[in-house]
């Protein structure tokens, strides 16, 4: 998906069905990597053929199905890292080359903005990245469902309040790109989503906290 102002591509790696984002301005043919994992050649062919230079590494989370390309992404781009500080201390290694990011957050990308949009729930530090109307949610948010709970990190009312509080209030033609294929459609709108999805409908997600019954997420 490409604009005259923007380079979007989403790639499907992995057994997983991952989602990896290329994101770059046609002005300068700078890019950004959300969530670089299983392929990096692969990734790294797609952004040569469309004559893009990757100079920046987004996590959403540091789930190993999201990272697992990220030190050798490092090692052949010598791209800057970008992790929600929550997020950080939860990796090792390469953890310590990471730029800590906060909620509201911005990252130029030659004429373009990207919003960091902290969204705890999944993990501590798991964050959203919204481009020109473009939501990249990693796992926080799919597309009819949300990310679990159950997991070492996991919370369901700080990702309650992430869906009700943050994601649910952005406009409803800004398009959602989730981290992982688990749908019959690879995107949608918001608005969309706040009728179809129940974890965006507020007595639904509101019960469901209630219960803290996280085996029922995505």
């Amino acid at each position: 998906m490409t604009n005259s102002k923007l380079y979007f591509k989403q790639l499907e790696l992995g057994p997983m069905a991952n989602f990896v984002y290329l994101i770059g301005d046609p002005a300068n043919k700078e890019a950004a990597v959300v969530d670089p994992a299983w392929d990096v050649s692969k990734i790294l062919n797609v952004a040569n053929q469309d004559g893009y230079d990757i100079k920046h590494i987004l996590v959403t989370h540091g789930h190993p199905d999201h990272i697992n390309g990220v030190e050798e992404l490092i090692d052949k781009t010598n791209a800057k890292l970008h992790m929600h500080k929550s997020e950080v201390p939860w990796m090792k290694g390469w953890n310590e080359t990471a730029i800590k990011r906060e909620t509201g957050d911005r990252l130029k990308l030659g004429d373009l903005d990207i919003t960091f949009i902290h969204t705890p729930g999944h993990t501590p530090g798991s964050q959203c990245f919204l481009i020109n109307q473009r939501l990249v949610s990693g796992d926080t948010l799919f597309i009819n469902g949300c990310g679990r709970t159950d997991l070492p990190g996991g919370n369901v009312e700080e990702l309650y309040d992430s869906l009700t509080h943050k994601l649910s209030r952005l406009d409803d033609d800004v398009i959602l790109f989730p981290g992982h294929n688990y749908a019959e459609v690879t995107s949608d709108t918001l608005g969309h989503q706040k009728k179809s999805n129940p974890y965006l409908q507020y007595e639904n997600i509101k019960n469901f906290v209630k219960k803290r019954q996280p085996d029922f997420l995505s």
